[in-house]
Order: structure tokens, then C-alpha cells, then sequence
């Protein structure tokens, strides 16, 4: 297992994607943390900060207590700061946010107002995702990610459909109108934006009812919440957003069904079952094949989500369509077509412009 310490190397990293940040001397900036969090990437990011001139200030609160039915992995949706107003109120006066949460503010409740601001000031806000510094430090953000993402979000939200296929079974049809388009390419610089690190990824939510097909999973694609690279295949059926059926013999279609399951006998919806959000990954930095090198404490597989020319298919929390569940899967597929009106952005598992 790797040591977690202070190395220079990956405060430079630190201090790097800051810069990218915009982050300026006199500005203050809001560390938030929970009991959990890894603390090294508190005290990284506290003394990237000081370095840039600016003003740390961390608020650290209890990881609540597991109110849920199983074990929450990888959902963006912390349920860490608990409506607590004292905080809301702290970090929405901070210039830049930085969440060191276990499982990242990007659907928590208390974001929208966070992100309102106050007293004349709008955060941004940047996820530093919950993993070993050495992961952090290979995808610092290179900005010219930037442009090609921007790129990728224009013509998402330009488009009517989305097409998804692949040798291994996939088809899915996916209805973009209403849809809420979003990228990620691993820093923040503008008021009331959201980004987190690793980053490289060109996503949409679906409004509801607006996704049908079929979903195969080969071996060798992965299952982030399980940290896991598929053995066996698994087929889901999609009616009207919701996996509807699992198909599949060996242990990954039943670790599936019974996550599935568990979600929907607490809720009383099924709700987890149904998409969150679908994209690919544009990050040439990440790597498919990651997870094989860190202890799963060690990784929280965001770089999984963006590495170049991967299909992610996620169900779990759409606010788009007024779903709200902490059970959530996300599923890098390899080896799929991904159009928009029939225009390919990834080609067999390439991104378009370098399989051409």
C-alpha cells in the first residue's frame, strides 16, 4: 500500500490545478471535510492554497451515521453536511470550494445554495475526489481538455438523440430533448461553476422517459461502485429509463440485482434502477485499466469515468427527472459507437477524431 504523507510532487500537482482555478492571493477559500475524509488531501490542499497567496479555512463536520441499506460507493451525492446552516452559510462566502467530502457534493442538496452565494461573492466549487495523491497527481488538468469538452457539450446539446451500440449487444436510444448537459475537465474558474478532479468527461441528463434498450456489459468493463472489472456478461433491459430486467449467470449480474434490490425494498421506488446521467470519457491521461494498481481504499475510480472513448452509463439520483436515491452505479463500457444524429463521437471505443 502507498504511503499517504506530504510529497512535493504532489503539492505541485495541487498547487497546479489551483492555478487553473484562477484561485488569486486574498481570495478565501472553503475546505470542507468530514471525519472520513483522507486527510491528506486536506492538508494537501490547504498548503496548495497558502502557497497561491490565498486563505484557507477548513470546516470539518461527523460522517453521519449509515442510515441507508447497504454501503454507499462513488455517488456525488454526500449526505455529509446534513442542512447544517452554520456551514451552508460559511462555504457560500468563499470564493472557491474545495470538497474534500468521501463521496463529493455534485448532487447533495445543500449545493444550489452553496452556490448561490452571499454577501456579493459566488463560489466555485471543485471535487477533489476521494483518492491516493499518486492518482491526482497523473491527471492533473491540462487545459486544452478544456476546448475539446466545450466542444463535445455544444454539439450534446444541439442534438435530438443519442445512439449507443456495440459488438457486445448495446442498443440504446436516448431522447435529449429537455436534457441537462454538463463537462468536466478537472478545474474551476468562473463563478458558480462545478468541476472535479480527475476530470475529462461530456455528460447529459435525461429527462424522463427518454431512454430504451438494451445495456450489455462485457467482461472487462467496469462496475465503479463495486470497484470491480466484470468476469461475466450482464444484460440489462431499459423501458422508459428503468433497468426493467438483469440478465446474466454468474456473479456479477447477482452482486447487481441484489445492490438493485436492497435500494428498492428501503425506498419503496425503484428509482435506483433508473438512469442518472450518460456520456464518454475524453481524458487521454486516464486509464481503463487503473483500478489493477491501487488498493480499493486507495481509489475511488473517477479516473475510470473519463478515460478517452469510454460509454458511461449511470442510474442512480436525476434531479432533471425528480429521481433522488443514494443507490447509483456508474459503468464505463469499452468497444461502443456513441452518436448524436447519427454523427459519431466515439467510434468502437475511440474517440472519433483519433480513430479517423
Amino acid at each position: 500500500m502507498l504511503v499517504e504523507q506530504i510529497e512535493h510532487r504532489w503539492l505541485a500537482a495541487f498547487r497546479r490545478t489551483l492555478e487553473l482555478c484562477a484561485l488569486s492571493a486574498g481570495e478565501v477559500v472553503g475546505i470542507v471535510a468530514e471525519s472520513q475524509s483522507r486527510q491528506v488531501i486536506v492538508d494537501l490542499a490547504e498548503l496548495a492554497v497558502q502557497s497561491l497567496g490565498a486563505t484557507p479555512i477548513r470546516v470539518r463536520v461527523p460522517t453521519p451515521g449509515l442510515q441507508a441499506p447497504a454501503p454507499v460507493r462513488s455517488t456525488g451525492a454526500s449526505d455529509a453536511l446534513q442542512q447544517l446552516e452554520p456551514v451552508i452559510a460559511a462555504l457560500s462566502r468563499c470564493h472557491l470550494v474545495l470538497d474534500c467530502t468521501v463521496e463529493g457534493l455534485l448532487h447533495a442538496p445543500e449545493l444550489p445554495r452553496i452556490l448561490q452565494g452571499a454577501d456579493g461573492v459566488v463560489p466555485r466549487l471543485l471535487m477533489i475526489s476521494n483518492e491516493h495523491p499518486e492518482i491526482l497527481e497523473r491527471c492533473v488538468p491540462d487545459p486544452a481538455l478544456e476546448t475539446g469538452v466545450r466542444a463535445a457539450m455544444r454539439r450534446l446539446r444541439g442534438a435530438a438523440e443519442m445512439r449507443v451500440t456495440s459488438g457486445a449487444g448495446t442498443d440504446l436510444r436516448i431522447g435529449l430533448a429537455g436534457a441537462r448537459v454538463g463537462g468536466v475537465w478537472g478545474y474551476c474558474n468562473k463563478p458558480g461553476q462545478v468541476a472535479h478532479w480527475p476530470g475529462g468527461l461530456c455528460l447529459a441528463f435525461p429527462a424522463t422517459g427518454q431512454v430504451d434498450g438494451t445495456l450489455v456489459l462485457a467482461p472487462g468493463d467496469v462496475n465503479l461502485t463495486f470497484k470491480t472489472y466484470l468476469r461475466d456478461t450482464v444484460v440489462c433491459h431499459v423501458e422508459r429509463d428503468y433497468i426493467v430486467g438483469i440478465e446474466g449467470n454468474g456473479v456479477d449480474a447477482d452482486m447487481m440485482r441484489g445492490y438493485y434490490a436492497a435500494w428498492a425494498d428501503k425506498e419503496g421506488t425503484r428509482d435506483a434502477y433508473a438512469v442518472s446521467h450518460v456520456g464518454w470519457g475524453m481524458n487521454p491521461q486516464a486509464r481503463w485499466d487503473a483500478l489493477t494498481f491501487y488498493d480499493r481504499r486507495d481509489c475511488n475510480g473517477t479516473e475510470l469515468r473519463a478515460f478517452a472513448g469510454n460509454f458511461l452509463y449511470s442510474t442512480g439520483a436525476n434531479e432533471v427527472a425528480g429521481r433522488h436515491t443514494l443507490g447509483h452505479f456508474d459503468l464505463p463500457l469499452r468497444g461502443c459507437t456513441v452518436t448524436l444524429d447519427g454523427v459519431a463521437e466515439v467510434e468502437q471505443g475511440r474517440l472519433a477524431e483519433m480513430a479517423r
